[in-house]
């Protein structure tokens, strides 16, 4: 596919890490289209980018309706797609204790975070496939390996995101590639809609955790999504990257 002027669908494309993935890819010259739930961030980041390039479509992704509904809005009025980035999620929005959550609570996390990149997935390839040679990133998180107390409705859904990812590799090669993106640290506080804006503050502890010095932000994960759906990883499918500053390569022990 074409490195330039590429239509590319980014969920939850307005905050935090995907409002960084979809301002590198306008910069790349490239059309996106940002599905989110979150209109008041999508009308701001309609304002802040003022380009023909953009496009927000409001949207819930872990409804199937409301899926169906904006692929058939995609379809009509730009026939194809060239990349698919499932980043639309929720932190797990609890912190209960596995004895006193309920099954509602588990199900609102596994369906934003996992079920989302299925429906999003099926409904793209069609869309993909008319691009010739179509390309899926999904992001997936260091919690799918490693966890906290009180996360099992997160890190269940991220670890069934690396394994999705690899399955759809497989049915869907090789007109579409598909790759997992597990972020570790990512600080996305100051790239939130203007109302939740926060100004980051580190701890020298929390730098020291990351061998590289330094906690993570958005443009880290997106400068690999802009390299995993252009031309240069053509023989790169079925695989996670984990971005973490080489955090889940560090032992760490309380002294």
């Amino acid at each position: 596919m074409s490195e330039k002027n590429r239509k590319i669908l980014v969920t939850g494309g307005v905050q935090g890490i995907g409002l960084g993935i979809t301002k590198l890819l306008l910069e790349n010259g490239d059309r996106v289209i940002a599905a989110d739930i979150d209109r008041e961030a999508g009308e701001e980041a309609t304002q802040q980018f003022n380009s023909d390039n953009f496009r927000f479509i409001p949207a819930d992704v872990s409804r199937e309706e409301s899926v169906n509904r904006f692929f058939k809005t995609i379809g009509d009025d730009f026939g194809s797609l060239d990349a698919l980035i499932n980043n639309a999620a929720i932190a797990d929005p609890y912190n209960t204790p596995v004895e006193e959550m309920t099954l509602e609570e588990w199900d609102q996390t596994i369906r934003t975070n996992l079920t989302s990149v299925f429906l999003c997935s099926r409904g793209a390839v069609s869309l993909l496939r008319k691009s010739g040679m179509g390309c899926i990133v999904n992001m997936a998180s260091t919690r799918a390996f490693m966890s906290e107390p009180n996360t099992e409705g997160y890190s269940a859904a991220k670890g069934g995101v690396v394994a999705l990812t690899h399955a759809l590799a497989n049915s869907l090669g090789p007109e579409i590639r598909v790759n997992a993106i597990s972020p570790g640290w990512i600080e996305v506080r100051d790239w939130k809609k203007s109302s939740d804006r926060e100004e980051p503050h580190h701890r020298d502890i929390d730098r020291e955790q990351h061998p590289v010095g330094r906690v993570g932000n958005p443009m880290d994960i997106a400068h690999l999504v802009k390299y995993l759906i252009s031309e240069e990883s053509g023989f790169v499918t079925g695989q996670n990257f984990t971005v973490d500053g080489g955090m889940t390569r560090k032992m760490i022990y309380a002294h």
